[in-house]
């Protein structure tokens, strides 16, 4: 084994003088194979140099998966490339054997898996378990239609579909044609209330595939990937085209996965629609990535090295010369920065436009309805709100959004006003149903014989109400009306144009036919008071989804918002201003030097641990260290956690990741015995 460089740029490297011939029993033409060991170790995360026994000449083609010694012991990974002869000057080590012929990483999706590493100071073996799902040889086996011939991109010309409903939007038809033409536009796109932005995601896809490319639709969940999925079908059939769109989700069984992305892999499929475990996909020829609603939480990767789908699909549309859109019906301060550095042009409709789109917004707690009705101040269902009910479901369904689940989530001391916090682990206690006995949400013991350890009182108030309860209430106050839940217990994915109460938790509402007639959206506190830097930004983004699935004000559509009017996200949701609100979010965080405005990594773990951490990276001079700070959390055995934020200005961000994977590979070569969760541009800072 050597230890050369970065393998993509290794051949470039090498003398093209002659060389002897090799060794006998070797590979006569490329007797050397680059691969990238899977060993998830900073100080290892590099490409090494096998030979190629003459046996496996053949199989062994660049992408193909491979068994090598490392370390004197039998580890995967995959070919990256062949060439002639190595930089390392000892004895290199023979492949040990060839796992499958089938080559599923494409010199594209490394470059990726390589870029991704870099940027989020983790390992190319981390983002590679990311990229290329498990192996299963049955569905390897199985005779599939055969690739197309020609080369990529050579399609017959198909003329570029009509703009349509992109026609709405002042840059829309641009894009559009862009995009047909086999450009790279990237847009951030602000969508227009309404039931449409799936039909408008499926007329970009044409339009790519228009050109003989591929294009890949990352979405948070299934509902939405089953939307656009329908969509696009509907949209080829009205233009005449065959396009039969592959779907990858994590829900699917591993093996129907890996046969669904192998036909991806043969070029089978032009067209990938998923959730977040469809960004790697290997489309051939990609043209277009689209990201939908790249603030849910959802498209941040919960594993190692946790990159986010927007980031990696803007670095994918880059090294492969395809067009990128990130569509939302709100707009996140990173999609603003997009905008704001000149890497993206904003797509959004006129105001006179989106009056005709969007439904009247009301809030509960504005001066002219607190005159009106006092108590609207502290009272969670204000006459506004009621008043919308009774009148929205003389013509349609209502839907009630509520920001938690379960019946009363939270509770606390009825005297003193304490959290009730169970006397075992100390975790919040909540109550189930009306008649239930109070449990923790924790390790579900119950707290029958509760007592408050500030007063010793031994009632329960409701701090937050969920969703059950709430559905209870509107049940009483409105008899004979059909009251459906939607949430984590069961999600709709839509209902009927008869008149019901529709309660959702943020997520979870379903389409209704024909528009909701009208909104409310309960608790607004409980979102805006959440100790987190997107706390705003987040409940804007959710009520502007569940505000979208109403009707247009001139069919009556209303939304009320239950929630301080002076709250900034309040004033957006009124204005129905995403990206105002966006630039004024990022105008913030600039003056505070706070993501996406800086480069920020949060390191995680034993206080020594990331005392060491930080004691062994190198750091830029503008770098500042916040911390480290104690957290809540306990690691393991009760050990005390805690963290340390770094910071610098964007311009030396790939420094600050050189760094920190540096001083994780001295680490790792020490084998320390703490580990530190190192993430960089963390979705959530509490």
């Amino acid at each position: 084994m050597n230890v050369g460089g970065d393998q993509l740029a290794l051949a470039r490297r090498r003398s093209r003088a002659a060389r002897p011939a090799p060794p006998e029993g070797l590979s006569a033409t490329a007797p050397v194979a680059t691969v990238a060991v899977d060993v998830g170790l900073a100080h290892l995360d590099r490409p090494f140099d096998y030979l190629v026994p003459a046996s496996m000449d053949q199989a062994a083609r660049p992408g193909v998966r491979v068994r090598v010694r490392f370390a004197g012991r039998l580890v995967a990974g995959f070919v990256l490339e062949r060439t002639q002869a190595s930089e390392h000057a000892g004895t290199l080590a023979r492949l040990d054997r060839v796992v499958s012929p089938e080559p599923v990483l494409s010199s594209q999706v490394a470059a990726l898996a390589r870029a991704v590493a870099d940027r989020y100071a983790g390992t190319m073996a981390d983002v590679l378990r990311l990229a290329v799902p498990p192996r299963h040889a049955r569905v390897e086996a199985e005779v599939l239609t055969p690739a197309p011939t020609g080369a990529p991109g050579a399609a017959a010309a198909t003329p570029a579909p009509d703009p349509g409903l992109w026609s709405r939007y002042g840059a829309g038809p641009a894009f559009l044609r862009a995009v047909a033409s086999g450009g790279a536009p990237a847009a951030v796109w602000t969508a227009l209330p309404g039931p449409s932005w799936p039909a408008e995601i499926a007329d970009a896809v044409l339009a790519a595939t228009a050109a003989g490319r591929g294009a890949l639709v990352v979405v948070p969940d299934h509902r939405d990937v089953d939307r656009v999925a329908t969509a696009l079908t509907a949209a080829a059939v009205a233009a005449g085209r065959s396009l039969d769109p592959v779907v990858l989700t994590a829900e699917l069984g591993p093996a129907e996965r890996y046969r669904r992305w192998l036909a991806v892999s043969r070029g089978q499929a032009r067209a990938v629609i998923g959730t977040r475990a469809a960004m790697f996909a290997p489309v051939r020829a990609l043209g277009l990535v689209v990201v939908w609603d790249d603030g849910d939480d959802l498209h941040a990767e919960p594993h190692a090295p946790y990159p986010h789908v927007r980031e990696v699909l803007a670095l994918r549309a880059e090294q492969e010369n395809a067009a990128l859109l990130v569509g939302a019906l709100a707009r996140t301060a990173e999609a603003e920065l997009l905008v704001r550095s000149g890497r993206a042009h904003p797509v959004q409709a006129s105001k006179d436009q989106l009056r005709r789109c969007a439904p009247a917004v009301r809030a509960a707690g504005d001066d002219a309805e607190l005159a009106r009705d006092p108590a609207a101040r502290s009272a969670r269902l204000p006459t506004l709100a009621w008043e919308a009910v009774r009148r929205g479901l003389s013509t349609g369904p209502v839907l009630v959004q509520v920001p938690r689940r379960g019946y009363l989530p939270s509770l606390s001391c009825v005297q003193c006003r304490a959290p009730a916090r169970c006397v075992t682990c100390a975790g919040p206690l909540a109550l189930a149903w009306q008649r239930g006995q109070a449990s923790c949400r924790w390790c579900g013991r119950s707290a029958g014989q509760w007592r408050c350890p500030q007063c010793d009182g031994a009632r329960f108030r409701a701090v937050v109400v969920g969703a059950a309860r709430t559905a209870e209430e509107l049940g009483r106050a409105f008899p004979g009306v059909a009251v459906r839940t939607s949430g984590r217990d069961g999600v709709l994915a839509s209902v009927g144009s008869q008149p019901a109460l529709v309660v959702a938790t943020p997520g979870a509402e379903p389409v209704a036919d024909g528009g909701y007639a009208a909104a409310l959206l309960l608790d607004g506190w409980a979102l805006l008071a959440r100790p987190d830097l997107r706390a705003g930004e987040e409940a804007l983004r959710r009520w502007l989804a569940a505000a979208a699935l109403v009707r247009p004000a001139r069919e009556g559509g209303a939304v009320v918002v239950a929630a301080e009017v002076t709250a900034t996200a309040v004033q957006a949701l009124l204005r129905w201003d995403p990206a105002g609100a966006a630039q004024r979010e990022l105008d913030e965080r600039t003056r505070l030097r706070l993501s996406p405005a800086v480069r920020m990594a949060s390191l995680v773990g034993p206080p020594a641990a990331v005392a060491d951490l930080l004691a062994l990276m190198h750091l830029p001079g503008s770098a500042q260290v916040l911390g480290p700070a104690p957290l809540e959390a306990a690691g393991r055995e009760g050990e005390p956690v805690v963290r340390a934020l770094v910071r610098v200005p964007l311009a030396v961000g790939p420094d600050l990741t050189a760094a920190l994977k540096a001083g994780q590979g001295v680490r790792g070569a020490r084998k320390a015995a703490d580990f530190v969760t190192v993430r960089v541009d963390p979705e959530a800072i509490g």
